[in-house]
């Protein structure tokens, strides 16, 4: 972190005032938000080299063709670390999650908002024609070898750690056609190979430089796996991203958009859609072995709240014309045994997932723990229950009147060993859960769907931020069938998350 404030100290020409954890998913890469008197930036510390290099050849490559990617400030000469251009918080996911988390669904924004990522996707896919993907990492192609990589990584990652029963032989077969499928189409352009709504940015124009912007401009991050390939796994990946759960007939819309875009008509145009489906096929076999390691091997049980919805998409692709019938192991393993997803559907009856994955996530108690400043009002609660419980931190131990501790949050290592140690904390904590532990029971012996519990301090910093993460940490342990939404109302590098 030193080495970052040392950077971002000759890169602004102004010290470093405040360094903050910024959450980064399943990466591997750390990340903080560096800011001083009047600049802001993203440093980050990443220890793959060869990733690292891909990521700053692909940047200098999409920038110079004026395509929307962050801009790089200033790289380290261990390669180790770099700061970047700070886009925000709000994604493309973020926005869609709050509509719906209120009521709301895929609106007139939100359309507009698909229409232009997919304009910019095609744009960015062009640009492949001439980058040199000897930079690329890990291979420089989307080959048969790295396609049969994602699809053995749903044979392994998937289908055994949940212990499905299939014939090995068969479904091998299954794997081997459908790598020959995909490998028909026209794989010369940029596969960005994560083109998910969690990796595009929406960003407000008082963020940018350039006064011009009076909408949301979107930018696009997380490429460091772009190879060649084809143009139909962005487009499935954006489409039938799980959590998203896009219905139907505005993929179809959607898909229809980018076709325009890229000027597909006839006989051209029906065969890259064919070609698509194999692409969305493969797409969500990966997404499933991701889930099934994510959550399966290393226990992170919000990869698996994404499971019945990537079940659901698995269903709908096999269903289509160019697909249904083509991969009869996959069908069978698919449609075998009645587990329920939480909407109907069943599944193979010997999947061991925790009970947690077989409902919905919408269908679930959903517990929001938030953090904020009694200075900035009272939080509002969105589902409309009410507000439920508000405990007020402010009698505990500050650690904000000590100098050493101004720069951190309640999740940063120094402040949360400064609480750990004051006994109020732990006594508040023990009699705050237990109210909380009272009201979920009952609202789950009731059928609600929303509690909301919010620890209150001065500035929405310190102790307040310390309390929402314990509690909400303890709550899903406590009980882990409900839904836990946790964030900090005034955190803006701390993205929500749910648990």
């Amino acid at each position: 972190m030193e080495t970052l404030k040392q950077m971002f100290s000759r890169w602004a020409g102004e010290p470093c005032t405040q360094c903050l954890t910024v959450a980064a998913g399943a990466s591997p890469r750390h990340y903080y938000r560096l800011q001083g008197p009047t600049r802001r930036c993203i440093g980050t510390v990443a220890a793959d080299l060869r990733e690292n290099e891909a990521f700053f050849a692909l940047t200098q490559h999409l920038r110079d063709r004026h395509l929307p990617v962050p801009e790089l400030y200033a790289i380290h000469p261990d390669r180790r670390h770099y700061l970047q251009q700070d886009l925000g918080d709000d994604t493309l996911y973020s926005i869609l999650y709050d509509k719906k988390r209120q009521g709301g669904g895929f609106d007139a924004q939100m359309l507009q908002l698909y229409r232009q990522a997919l304009a910019d996707l095609a744009a960015i896919q062009q640009a492949g024609r001439d980058f040199d993907f000897s930079h690329a990492y890990p291979r420089s192609d989307f080959d048969r070898r790295a396609i049969l990589w994602d699809l053995n990584y749903f044979k392994y990652n998937f289908l055994k750690l949940a212990h499905i029963d299939f014939d090995e032989e068969r479904l091998e077969d299954d794997l081997q056609h459908l790598a020959d499928l995909l490998l028909a189409a026209d794989c010369s352009y940029l596969l960005y190979r994560d083109f998910n709504p969690r990796n595009i940015m929406v960003v407000q124009p008082q963020m940018l430089p350039a006064t011009r912007y009076q909408l949301p401009t979107l930018y696009y991050i997380d490429y460091q796996g772009a190879r060649r390939g084809a143009a139909q796994y962005d487009v499935a990946s954006l489409l039938y991203s799980a959590k998203s759960d896009l219905p139907q007939a505005i993929r179809d819309e959607l898909l229809r958009h980018y076709l325009d875009v890229r000027g597909f008509a006839g006989d051209e145009r029906q065969r890259w859609v064919e070609q698509y489906h194999f692409y969305a096929l493969v797409r969500i076999l990966q997404t499933l072995g991701a889930y099934g390691y994510r959550g399966l091997f290393e226990r992170k049980d919000y990869f698996l709240q994404s499971v019945p919805l990537g079940i659901s998409n698995l269903r709908q692709i096999l269903q289509q014309t160019t697909v249904k019938g083509r991969f009869p192991e996959i069908e069978k393993v698919v449609g075998s045994g009645k587990w329920t997803t939480g909407n109907g559907e069943s599944g193979p009856a010997s999947a061991h997932l925790p009970h947690s994955t077989l409902h919905s996530p919408l269908d679930q108690l959903t517990v929001t723990v938030q953090s904020f400043s009694f200075k900035q009002g009272l939080p509002q609660d969105p589902s409309g229950n009410g507000g439920g419980h508000i405990f007020d931190c402010r009698a505990l131990p500050n650690p904000g009147r000590y100098q050493e501790y101004k720069a951190y949050t309640g999740r940063d290592l120094p402040v949360v060993q400064f609480l750990d140690a004051q006994p109020e904390m732990a006594r508040f904590l023990d009699h705050a859960m237990a109210i909380v532990d009272q009201s979920v029971d009952k609202y789950i012996e009731r059928n609600f769907t929303h509690l909301m519990v919010s620890f209150g301090c001065t500035g929405g910093q310190h102790r307040s931020v310390y309390c929402a993460e314990h509690l909400a940490r303890k709550l899903k342990d406590n009980h882990p069938d409900i839904r836990v939404h946790l964030l900090h109302r005034e955190q803006s590098s701390i993205p929500p998350c749910d648990l």
